[in-house]
């Protein structure tokens, strides 16, 4: 039997890039052998101070009394729990002065959702016919945005600066000269650190995006999933920042609870009421669980010392080596940029010149039992088909082992060399 879908189901039921790269990743790794090199996905290492952290938090919730009701057989409102409300509202006013209350805080059911609700709150078909859209100040941008919106491509993107800072180091930066907001632009969003490139905003990037929202009244959201204070995996110096006028988005994934599914969003009460409205609709009420384990952590603030402390230092020792075994991998000769790395949990390599797209590059590695992701995936809205540098970059992800990552480089090493006709150095790595 055939059934025919609304343009909703249409968009959302089709399929998608994200979707199809997670199925494949999926099926790679239900069905890969001892050899398989997952570098493709965003799935968190496992660091066992954090481990145990949880661990002990579990324990207590079950001696608590109404611990386990809190977490487990009862419904929060549906913005989230009032005392975690609080408590965020309460940790980023006296840290850092923020002029915030538990009317500025929403849950959801993990930062993807939290996106979904806030594109299509804030753009998309208007009541007066009208269409807006979310401007992007730079690409690649995180792949989970791509396909959000629920009538078609909600985005418009500007393409970034491209500086190159080493031997065989570049970073994007924003190109404020070709930025425009034109009536049809509804809110300013971008990632920091940037999934996928690790790049970090400045501080006075930030507060020209801002300047620039503010003056057109529209909203900035900027997506903390990876940076300060927590989980606080960010390597550059970049202050948090919030305004009236800024969403600020955070999450418990990257802290190591992906599990939990806990997305928190500061902004506007107007906005952060809605958000409460569109949980209500879609799912009743939010996950509890991450916000009973992590409640007295925000209250105490021991969260901003294990970011500081334990996540940070964990990724960045594992980012140096990842680093380090890119140059041993792919030398000198081929022409070669890793972006730098100012936070988050991937490497992105570009490839000028290369003479095979990322995607397949991306199925030749996928052979090998290598799973990274190919690049042009994270330029939606920007409309330049002949632009080769979206198809001469890849994500790889340095969460995983770190004898597996080092493996993946070389092979990946290997492969772009055959792709530029060159063959492999034979030495040991």
């Amino acid at each position: 039997m055939s059934y025919e879908f609304s343009q909703f189901g249409q968009h959302l039921g089709s399929g998608s890039g994200i979707g199809e790269l997670m199925d494949d990743l999926g099926h790679a790794l239900a069905s890969g052998g001892p050899d398989l090199k997952m570098l493709g996905g965003g799935q968190p290492a496992r660091i066992p101070e954090m481990d145990a952290v949880w661990r002990r938090r579990l324990a207590e919730l079950l001696e608590e009394p109404g611990g386990l009701g809190r977490s487990l057989t009862t419904y929060d409102p549906p913005r989230g729990n009032p005392q975690f409300l609080d408590a965020i509202a309460t940790l980023f006013r006296e840290t850092f002065g923020w002029n915030l209350g538990s009317e500025n805080i929403a849950i959801t059911c993990g930062g993807q959702t939290a996106f979904f609700f806030l594109f299509n709150l804030l753009a998309g078909e208007m009541p007066d016919g009208s269409r807006r859209k979310i401007l992007l100040p730079l690409v690649p941008e995180y792949i989970g945005y791509a396909n959000q919106g629920n009538h078609g491509n909600l985005f418009r993107a500007v393409a970034p600066l491209i500086e190159k800072t080493g031997q065989h180091e570049f970073k994007y930066r924003v190109d404020f000269e070709n930025l425009t907001i034109t009536p049809d632009i509804a809110a300013i969003c971008a990632s920091r650190p940037t999934n996928p490139t690790g790049n970090v905003l400045t501080d006075e990037e930030v507060g020209r995006l801002s300047a620039i929202a503010k003056q057109h009244a529209i909203p900035l959201i900027i997506d903390n999933a990876y940076g300060a204070p927590f989980p606080g995996i960010i390597f550059a110096e970049a202050k948090p920042f919030w305004e009236k006028h800024v969403v600020l988005t955070l999450s418990l994934s990257k802290l190591g609870l992906p599990g939990t599914r806990t997305g928190i969003v500061i902004g506007p009460p107007e906005i952060i009421r809605a958000l409460g409205s569109m949980s209500a609709i879609a799912g009743l009420s939010n996950p509890n669980i991450g916000q009973q384990i992590t409640l007295p952590l925000v209250q105490s603030g021991e969260i901003l010392r294990l970011s500081r402390d334990v996540i940070r230092p964990f990724y960045q020792k594992k980012c140096l080596l990842a680093r380090l075994a890119a140059v041993q991998a792919f030398g000198g000769d081929i022409e070669w940029y890793m972006h730098r790395s100012e936070g988050a949990i991937f490497l992105w390599f570009w490839f000028p010149g290369l003479p095979i797209t990322s995607q397949e590059l991306y199925e030749r590695l996928k052979k090998r039992e290598v799973l990274v992701i190919p690049g042009h995936h994270f330029f939606f809205g920007h409309d330049d088909p002949d632009w080769s540098h979206r198809h001469e970059c890849i994500r790889v992800s340095y969460a995983m082992d770190a004898a597996v990552v080092r493996d993946g480089l070389k092979i990946i090493a290997e492969e772009v060399r055959k792709a530029f006709g060159l063959p492999t150095p034979a030495c040991d790595f």
